[in-house]
């Protein structure tokens, strides 16, 4: 078994980065190698804006490259939260961004000739419990309704072309959802953003950031380099960086791990008494999980199976081996089958699971996508290089008030008492 991600193992690595210090003078400077910090420095390159991008470590070694593989249009709440929190325009209009930066990925891939098999899959939100299916229905209706022709409602009997599991009651499909390789869209991205001029490092941590005139001097490793403007694009790994540069965004930002395992490859039987339907799959629990089958056939299977804040070798084994369980509880007869991968990552969690992109102390960010910020990177990274150059428009979060998190400076000490409450609910669900 490998500890480590499938999507960055099974993808050609970036190949473009800097090979000298980081110096020089640039209109604008990324702070992270992500889908949305890539997003930014690429569009504003073909803008013929001088852009720098610091990446603490590698290309996609954050979030992007540890997800679960899944575009799913929807939010990570329900739209019917959603509208209560925000009322409808803004929850419609929330809610057709994620549909709107599926579409943008898509656009990406053909513009930049990107070979990451993206793929229109749709995706199942499965009813875990027969009490579940009132609830999921009506979300179902509501959304139906107002904000998204494009779903559909199935019965549980019907669920047999889809999965084969008899573990679940009934299911919400959403049709623009899809799917593809991680790795392979992240470092494209990466060399396209590098083609148009954009000049990338590696290995550069940001240390400290200060007003250098009417820009700033952004500190790594490496060197200095000076900005006029800044964005930041550090998601759940701002807690990783020293607390100066990034304190605003460690006081907003809950770190939560989140683990994956992905098979062998699954020969053409086991695909057909597994995911026939071969969709992206989301289950209905608070600690609930998702899967899919990769390009080469494996079944790719995360959830937030332990309610940790740390993914090392250890964590990752330990989460690893409660996925295998769950999995198996799923699929039981996937219950000897080999491990290849066994990795985990760390989602950027707010405090009400609604992203937030603006601006604030003099840097602009995107960041909070809880759980679903590969699809909506996309979007809010060309949002901020709009914003970067002066227009606001396209940022369908404006707005939006960010409020720090009371007693939390960036570990988030809460998340067992998290996990316990979530487990109960579940339980009495």
């Amino acid at each position: 078994m490998k500890y480590k991600s499938y999507w960055l193992d099974s993808a050609t690595p970036f190949a473009d980065a800097q090979p000298g210090p980081v110096t020089g003078k640039v209109d604008v400077a990324v702070i992270g190698g992500g889908f949305t910090g890539l997003n930014a420095a690429r569009k504003l390159a073909r803008e013929g804006v001088s852009v720098a991008l610091l990446e603490g470590a590698y290309i996609g070694a954050g979030g992007s490259g540890r997800n679960g593989g899944h575009l799913n249009n929807g939010m990570a709440h329900g739209y019917g939260e959603a509208k209560a929190h925000f009322g409808a325009e803004r929850a419609q209009a929330l809610y057709k961004a994620y549909d709107r930066s599926i579409d943008m990925i898509e656009d990406v891939i053909a513009e930049e000739h990107i070979a990451c098999d993206f793929r229109r899959s749709g995706k199942l939100k499965l009813a875990s419990k027969p009490s579940h299916v009132a609830g999921l229905r009506a979300g179902f209706e509501l959304v139906h309704k107002e904000v998204d022709r494009d779903t559909r409602w199935l019965e549980k009997d019907a669920l047999a072309k889809e999965i084969g599991s008899d573990s679940f009651h009934g299911a919400m499909l959403y049709g623009k959802s899809a799917m593809m390789h991680m790795g392979r869209y992240v470092n494209g991205l990466a060399t396209a953003t590098h083609r148009h001029g954009a000049l990338v490092w590696e290995g550069a941590p940001v240390t400290d950031r200060r007003r250098n005139g009417s820009g700033w001097a952004l500190a790594t490793p490496k060197g200095t380099i000076q900005a006029d403007r800044v964005i930041a694009a550090t998601g759940a790994y701002s807690g990783t960086f020293a607390k100066k540069p990034l304190a605003y965004f460690r006081r907003r930002i809950i770190s939560v791990g989140s683990f994956i395992i992905a098979t062998r490859p699954l020969s053409e039987t086991e695909i057909a008494n597994t995911m026939p339907g071969n969709r992206t799959c989301v289950t209905s629990m608070n600690i609930g999980n998702y899967f899919r089958l990769s390009p080469d056939n494996r079944l790719i299977f995360g959830g937030r199976a332990r309610f940790s804040a740390v993914s090392d070798q250890q964590s990752d084994a330990r989460s690893g081996q409660v996925l295998r369980g769950a999995m198996t509880e799923i699929f039981p007869h996937l219950a000897d089958v080999q491990i290849d991968y066994c990795w985990g990552g760390l989602v950027g969690m707010t405090k009400d699971r609604f992203p937030r992109a603006g601006e604030a102390g003099g840097m602009f960010y995107g960041m909070g996508y809880s759980g679903h910020g590969a699809q909506m990177s996309t979007l809010i990274g060309q949002a901020l290089a709009d914003m970067a150059m002066g227009r606001s428009d396209t940022n369908p979060l404006a707005g939006l008030d960010w409020p720090a998190i009371p007693l939390h400076g960036g570990k988030p000490w809460f998340l067992p008492l998290v996990g316990l409450w979530f487990g109960l609910k579940d339980r009495l669900s």
